[in-house]
């Protein structure tokens, strides 16, 4: 398939008002950037090459946007598709997690090109989740039916297992050593599946029915994890299997995205205050980046050096927080 080139709102994608922001002693600036009404951005993954991908989950289709100048490629992948994750590989494509489709898809970074991979029959409607890489360049996913599975790009072998606890598989992360962990939502757990059999190894979280939602490795592989039902940013150190639990300010927090950046700095995005924070582990000391529209519903971030871009569900827009330094 070939791109079609699109451009949000009135025929250009709306870079509106930088705003500066002041945290922790950092200097920040905040960027929003229209992506079209109805795309419904869920996921968002900032590539090497200065663009920035997500998915743009209602039209069926990955975006990818030129922060430089506003521009947007949005490539279709298929008649039915519905993408909810997306991330980039080692090579520079784009991965996404297609739940309509029931397929992990490949859209080729240079050509926009597109490849899809189907799950086995066994795991028919597994409502594709999120993936990652592990140390060997295979790709792992989730499936919210009670699926993961592992693809292997050079030769198309997938492997997919029932999760334990059957449905709620949701965040995946790979830690610096290319270890897998990923988190179920219902089943309120962190997982570690062993690379080679795909037997997941069950950590239990320290607070009962937490509603684990997503997670991501710090630069000493702990996982953070946040906790939606509970409203906490959790952290497991595997080292120790210890639980560290840190509850999110306010009255009704909900911690949904969760990332951390190249300076172990942890972003979780909170739907009941409708910010992203910002939590020092050093300091112990939460920062908060509250939406200039309501119901913004950022359901994902990931970041690149002095950058950690989010995914405005709520708002069709994509919202990038830079570090002036």
């Amino acid at each position: 398939m070939r791109p079609n080139l699109s451009f949000a709102g009135l025929g250009l994608a709306l870079l509106l008002g930088v705003a500066p922001v002041h945290a922790a002693g950092v200097q920040y600036d905040v960027q929003y950037y229209d992506v079209g009404p109805g795309d419904h951005p869920h996921d968002v993954a900032p590539a090497r090459d200065g663009t920035v991908w997500y998915t743009a989950q209602h039209k069926g289709a990955l975006g990818r946007l030129d922060p430089k100048t506003g521009k947007i490629v949005r490539v279709p992948l298929g008649h039915g598709s519905r993408p909810h994750g997306v991330i980039v590989g080692p090579k520079g494509d784009a991965w996404a997690t297609d739940s309509g489709l029931n397929a992990m898809v490949r859209v080729d970074g240079e050509t926009q090109e597109v490849e899809v991979f189907p799950l086995p029959d066994s795991a028919s409607n597994a409502n594709l989740n999120t993936a990652a890489f592990d140390g060997q360049g295979r790709i792992w996913f989730t499936g919210q039916s009670g699926f993961y599975g592992r693809l292997d790009p050079k030769t198309g072998k997938m492997d997919v297992w029932e999760s334990p606890k059957g449905t709620g598989p949701y965040g995946i992360a790979t830690t610096p050593s290319g270890e897998i962990y990923y988190v179920s939502l219902a089943g309120s757990f962190l997982g570690r599946p062993d690379l080679e059999t795909g037997e997941t190894t069950v950590i239990e979280p320290k607070t009962e029915r937490a509603g684990t939602r997503r997670v991501w490795s710090d630069s000493k592989g702990r996982l953070w994890v946040s906790e939606w039902n509970a409203g906490n940013l959790s952290l497991y150190d595997p080292a120790t299997k210890a639980w560290t639990v840190h509850k999110l300010p306010g009255d009704e927090p909900h911690a949904y995205a969760v990332f951390v950046d190249d300076s172990d700095i942890v972003w979780v995005s909170d739907f009941g205050a409708n910010a992203i924070l910002r939590f020092d582990p050093g300091t112990e000391t939460f920062e908060s980046f509250p939406s200039d529209k309501k119901d913004a519903r950022a359901r994902q971030m990931l970041g690149r050096a002095g950058e950690m871009w989010g995914a405005e569900s709520g708002t069709d827009r994509l919202v990038v927080i830079r570090d002036r330094d």
